[in-house]
């Protein structure tokens, strides 16, 4: 018996979700704010607020988001990256290395959800190739762009990003 995609329930969804308000804002060429402020869609819905805090911090961390993927991406430039997949590594990488330590999830977890939404939206190759993106990010001691000590370790959540506790998985 073959396992369906887990992206009904909890915090998939929420990265589902985040998924595709990404995925908007960048083939409309608008930010996320613009997006969740106009008619988007959402595959299930109500917008979760987990999903709207991940996007907008996701998408207010995107340049350094994108050179840490950059940096780790052997034979794939970001733009040669299926739309899903991309925006899908940026949300991962924002959640283990941008996002505040409150709402921070073991690695684990994050990459294992990575390639369960990776298996929903991307191509028969997509969940592997997340998980070996996302493998070579977390074996990295420091990634380029990444917030230094100095900078604190984005402790403060984008504006307009109210950051839902952690409440579990």
């Amino acid at each position: 018996m073959s396992k369906s995609p887990k992206v009904n329930r909890g915090r998939t969804l929420a990265r589902s979700q985040a998924l595709q308000i990404l995925f908007q804002a960048e083939a409309l060429n608008e930010s996320v704010d613009r997006v969740l402020s106009g008619d988007y869609l959402l595959s299930k819905g109500p917008l979760d607020d987990y999903a709207a805090a991940i996007a907008r911090g996701c998408w207010a961390h995107r340049a350094r988001i994108d050179a840490a993927l950059r940096a780790v991406s052997e034979r794939w430039s970001l733009e040669r990256m299926p739309g899903p997949d991309r925006n899908l590594l940026r949300l991962a990488v924002y959640e283990l290395r941008f996002a505040p330590e409150a709402i921070r999830l073991d690695e684990a977890i994050v990459i294992d959800e990575a390639v369960e939404v990776a298996k929903a939206y991307g191509t028969d190759e997509s969940a592997r190739f997340v998980n070996g993106v996302l493998g070579r990010i977390v074996r990295e001691p420091v990634l380029p762009g990444e917030p230094t000590a100095e900078e604190g370790s984005a402790e403060d959540a984008p504006e307009g990003a109210d950051v839902p506790a952690r409440a579990g998985e």
